[in-house]
């Protein structure tokens, strides 16, 4: 059995290939530019070549693109964009037609004859990372099923903070479902106010395979729980420090305790501390990281988490970890199966054991460390 992992961050989208005949340590990786960072490189090339640009495809990822947009608009030349595709910027279309993007329904887009450089907007490219391992000798039309991580703010209504809608979406998710996998979706099952996950099964329309898509964060911390130490424990807190955003998870046996999230460049390790320590304490309030700009906090679990007396006091993982390097609260840095940046891709092989029942045990005894030949797939007849 062969599942595709894939999850796509800011930076990078880390690419693992599991194999239930092999020992995870043995599976295929990649960890290769994210797709918001490539398309932030084909918009500079166009703006350096002076070339018009048309952004079609669907939502993705925004930040590093974003920027290259605004940028190609400020030296004055034109930039189109469907509105889907727009929508990877902001909701609001009205606000980029301000920023001046010329917004163009798709029959306009393809009835436009001046020279324009097009570029296809979407986070999940299966084609591109099929030709890439293709050049290696692994052929993913073998592959029994997909799962793919983006970080999804969801649609907020018009006039309603995006920051408060993700938390609501988060305590509504945690209350149903008390678990990290409860951010993971069946493709057929994905919430229309989910539109970045949407859009990835939308970019999948050609993967005729089971396909599940969960949130980037949940999927880290998920997948940084197989680190042995972190799995040792009944309670534990655990810091995915990412390039965008920091989400923090308080787990017990009961499951998710709480959780908040901020964005990583409005926090320095002070205030992140504080914030930790808050969590474990039961005593971090929703206003104390709204309204410092971040997106929240919930706690369903006034019992405090002692930090003090344990090996260490917070597990961290993510691009970003190098933040707490030096931080009072003992940080342990996860390495599950020995590699921090596949850990999401690891929580997204949780996940799959969970929503799709035929993949439920290789996956969960490939997790536990039973099987596994450690045979190369390349090596088997």
């Amino acid at each position: 059995m062969q599942v595709l992992t894939v999850d796509v961050g800011t930076g990078t989208q880390d690419i693992f290939l599991y194999d239930s005949r092999l020992d995870l340590e043995n599976g295929l990786k990649l960890v290769v530019p994210s797709p918001t960072m490539i398309i932030r490189r084909r918009l500079q090339e166009a703006t350096l070549r002076g070339e018009p640009v048309l952004l079609s495809g669907v939502i993705m990822g925004g930040g590093p693109n974003h920027w290259a947009a605004e940028d190609h608009v400020r030296a004055g030349l034109p930039l189109y964009a469907t509105p889907e595709a727009a929508r990877s910027f902001n909701d609001d279309l009205e606000a980029l037609r301000e920023m001046g993007i010329q917004v163009v329904g798709e029959d306009e887009a393809s009835r436009i004859r001046t020279p324009v450089q097009r570029i296809e907007l979407r986070d999940f490219d299966f084609p591109a990372i099929a030709a890439a391992l293709q050049v290696f000798g692994v052929d993913l039309r073998k592959v029994d099923a997909v799962a793919v991580a983006v970080f999804d703010h969801g649609d907020s209504p018009p006039g309603y903070s995006d920051r408060q809608f993700r938390f609501d979406y988060l305590d509504q998710r945690i209350r149903e479902e008390n678990r990290l996998s409860a951010f993971a979706y069946r493709r057929e099952e994905v919430p229309a106010i989910m539109t970045r996950l949407q859009a990835v099964v939308r970019s999948a329309v050609d993967v005729d395979l089971p396909l599940v898509v969960m949130d980037t964060a949940p999927a880290a911390v998920l997948g940084a729980t197989y680190d042995p130490r972190v799995n040792a424990r009944d309670r534990v807190l655990i810091a995915n420090v990412g390039n965008f955003h920091t989400l923090a998870f308080r787990m017990g046996a009961g499951g998710i305790e709480g959780v908040f999230e901020h964005h990583t460049g409005l926090i320095d390790l002070p205030k992140l501390e504080v914030l930790l320590q808050a969590l474990a304490a039961g005593s971090l309030q929703h206003a104390d990281v709204f309204e410092d700009h971040g997106h929240g906090a919930l706690i369903y679990e006034s019992r405090p988490l002692i930090l003090d007396g344990e090996d260490f006091g917070v597990a961290v993982t993510g691009p970003r970890r190098s933040l707490m390097r030096n931080s009072s609260l003992r940080p342990y840095f996860a390495v599950p199966f020995g590699d921090m940046m596949i850990a999401g891709c690891f929580g997204l092989l949780a996940a799959v054991a969970d929503l799709l029942p035929d993949f439920g045990e290789p996956i969960r005894n490939s997790l536990q460390g039973v099987g596994g030949s450690g045979t190369p797939p390349w090596e088997v007849a």
